[in-house]
C-alpha cells in the first residue's frame, strides 16, 4: 500500500508508537506474549516482534504487519522456545518502516545475548548517535533504541544491569523498556515516568507490559505499576527493584487518558473508562449546548460522550456507524474510491440524526480532516445543527516524547483560534475542555502552573524534559523525534 492510501485510510488522531510485553517463567511464554500484544495491539500496527530465551539460545521472530497476521499459527510459536520472552508492536505513519526497525532489536555481548524493546522517544538519541558513530559504531537502524545497545555495549561495567542502568543515565527523554537476558527479565522507565509500565503475576510467571489489559487477556494479576526512575529484574530470586537515578517530578502522559490506552485498563492508579466518562462530564458542565442527541465519533469518543449525555440529560445515541473491518491492510483505493473520503471507516445513521440538534464528541482535533468529513455527513444525513465537543484542550504543540505528532504548522489549533477552526470545521458551535476540567476528571483540583502534574506539552508547549537534538540543531530531518521514533 502506498503511504497516500494509508494516509487516507487511517484516522485524523495522535498515535501511540508501541506496546511492550515480557513474561519469565512461563512454559508457554511466546504464546503468552503473542496474546499480550494482541491486547496491546491498538498501541502499534505497522509491525510485531518477539524474541524468547529456552536457556540455551535466543529465538527471534519479526514481522511487518498485525500480532494476528503473523503469531497467530501454532508453527511460528513452536520457533520461540522457552520460558521468557519480550514482544513488541509498534506504529509508525512516516519514518522508515522496515524489518530492520521492527523490535525487539537483539546482539551478542561480551556478557551474552540481550533483547531490548522500548517505548518512547530520547530527545538527545541523535546527538549520543552520532557521537557513537564518530567513534566507530555500526547502525543497522533508525530506531533510538539501538543507541541504547551502543551504550550497554560501551560500558565499562561488568554485570548487564550496572551496564543497563549506565546506559540510560546518559539518556535523557521518555521510556519504557523490557529487556531479556539469559537469566534475566529487566523493565525501566524513565525518571519522570511518562511512558507507561506495570507488573502482572500469573502462578510463578511474572510478567512486565505496557497496559493492565495485556494481564487482563491472560487471566494475570495486577501487581503494581513500574515506578518513575525505577529498574526492575526478575530472575530465579524473584522480583528486586534499583532506583538509581535522581528523583525529578512525576510528569505522566495526560494523554493516555483521553485515547492512548485501552479503555478497560488501568494506569498509575485509575481507570481509563471512568476517567473518559468523567471528562465527558466536565466537558457538558463548560460548554453546554441545547440538542436533541449526543453522538460520539467512534470509537474513541464513545466514553466522553457517554459522560457528556449523563450530565447534560440529553440522549446519547450510535448516530454514526463505523467499520471495523477497514484498515491499514485494505486493498490500495483507486482515486474515485479514495474520494469518499471518511465514509469507508463511518457511516451515518441516518434515523439517530435527521431533523436533530446534534453534539458531535471526538477526543482530539489534530489536521482537521477527518472531522471535517464528519461534520459534512451528519450534515448530509439531515441534522438541523451540528455541534462539535472535544475531550481534550486544543492540540497546539507537537510531542517529543514518543507520539506521532504532525509539525506544528500542521496542527489546525496552532494555527487558527476557535471561532475560525468552527468556520472550517463547519459546525455551529466548537469547545474543548479546559486544562483545568482535564485536571479535575483526573483527580487533580486544577492544573499547577507552577509544576503540572502531567506531561500535557501538546496542549501548552511546557515540556517537561529537555529537547536536545531539536533545540541542538543540525539533526537531519528524516531522522527526526518525529520520525524516527520507538
Amino acid at each position: 500500500m502506498t503511504d497516500a492510501a494509508a494516509d487516507f485510510l487511517d484516522d485524523d488522531h495522535l498515535h501511540e508508537e508501541c506496546g511492550l510485553y515480557g513474561t519469565y517463567g512461563h512454559i508457554d511464554s511466546a504464546a503468552h506474549t503473542a496474546l499480550g500484544l494482541h491486547a496491546l495491539q491498538h498501541r502499534g500496527q505497522e509491525s510485531v516482534g518477539i524474541v524468547s530465551y529456552d536457556g540455551e539460545q535466543f529465538h527471534s521472530q519479526r514481522a511487518l504487519g498485525l500480532v494476528g497476521d503473523n503469531f497467530s499459527s501454532e508453527e511460528v510459536i513452536k520457533q520461540l522456545p522457552g520460558k521468557s520472552a519480550i514482544g513488541h508492536v509498534r506504529y509508525s505513519t512516516s519514518g522508515d518502516t522496515a524489518l530492520r526497525n521492527v523490535q525487539p532489536l537483539f546482539s551478542e555481548f561480551r556478557f551474552g545475548g540481550l533483547a531490548v524493546a522500548h517505548n518512547g522517544n530520547l530527545t538527545n538519541s541523535y546527538a549520543i548517535r552520532r557521537t557513537l558513530i564518530e567513534r566507530g559504531s555500526i547502525f543497522q537502524s533508525t530506531s533510538d533504541t539501538e543507541t541504547i545497545i551502543h551504550l550497554i555495549a560501551r560500558s565499562e561495567f561488568g554485570p548487564v544491569v550496572d551496564r543497563l542502568t549506565d546506559a540510560l543515565t546518559q539518556l535523557e527523554g521518555a521510556y519504557s523498556l523490557v529487556a531479556l537476558t539469559q537469566k534475566k527479565l529487566i523493565g525501566a522507565r524513565d525518571p519522570s515516568g511518562v511512558r507507561p509500565l506495570v507488573i502482572g503475576r500469573l502462578g510463578d510467571a511474572y510478567i512486565m507490559t505496557s497496559e493492565t489489559c495485556a494481564l487482563d487477556i491472560m487471566g494475570a494479576k495486577f501487581v503494581r505499576d513500574v515506578d518513575p526512575g525505577e529498574i526492575v529484574i526478575i530472575d530465579e530470586n524473584g522480583l528486586h527493584s534499583l532506583k538509581p537515578f535522581t528523583k525529578v517530578p512525576r510528569k505522566f502522559c495526560i494523554f493516555e487518558y483521553i485515547y492512548f490506552a485501552r479503555p478497560d485498563s488501568n494506569i498509575e492508579g485509575k481507570h481509563v473508562y471512568a476517567i473518559r466518562k468523567a471528562i465527558g462530564r466536565e466537558l457538558a458542565q463548560e460548554s453546554h449546548v441545547d440538542a436533541d442527541v449526543i453522538v460520539p465519533v467512534p470509537d474513541s469518543g464513545v466514553p466522553a460522550a457517554l459522560g457528556y449525555s449523563q450530565e447534560s440529560g440529553i440522549p446519547f445515541e450510535l448516530g454514526i456507524i463505523r467499520n471495523h473491518y477497514v484498515g491499514r491492510t485494505f486493498i490500495e483505493p483507486t482515486a474515485q474510491i479514495r474520494n469518499l473520503g471518511v465514509r469507508l471507516k463511518h457511516n451515518a445513521n441516518l434515523g439517530m440524526l435527521k431533523g436533530k440538534r446534534v453534539v458531535l464528541v471526538d477526543d482530539s482535533i489534530v489536521r482537521g480532516t477527518t472531522c471535517i468529513k464528519i461534520v459534512e455527513m451528519v450534515r448530509a444525513a439531515g441534522a438541523t445543527e451540528v455541534h462539535m465537543r472535544i475531550s481534550s484542550p486544543p492540540t497546539t504543540h507537537s510531542c517529543f516524547y514518543g507520539i506521532d505528532t504532525p509539525e506544528r504548522d500542521q496542527l489546525m489549533a496552532a494555527q487558527n483560534d476557535l471561532a475560525r477552526m468552527a468556520e472550517i470545521i463547519g459546525v455551529d458551535s466548537l469547545a474543548f475542555i479546559s486544562l483545568d476540567g482535564l485536571y479535575r476528571a483526573v483527580g487533580e483540583e486544577r492544573r499547577d502552573t507552577e509544576q503540572p502534574q502531567y506531561c500535557d506539552a501538546c496542549f501548552t508547549g511546557d515540556y517537561p524534559i529537555r529537547l536536545i537534538d531539536r533545540d541542538g540543531g543540525g539533526m537531519p530531518k528524516q531522522l527526526s523525534l518525529l520520525t524516527e521514533r520507538d
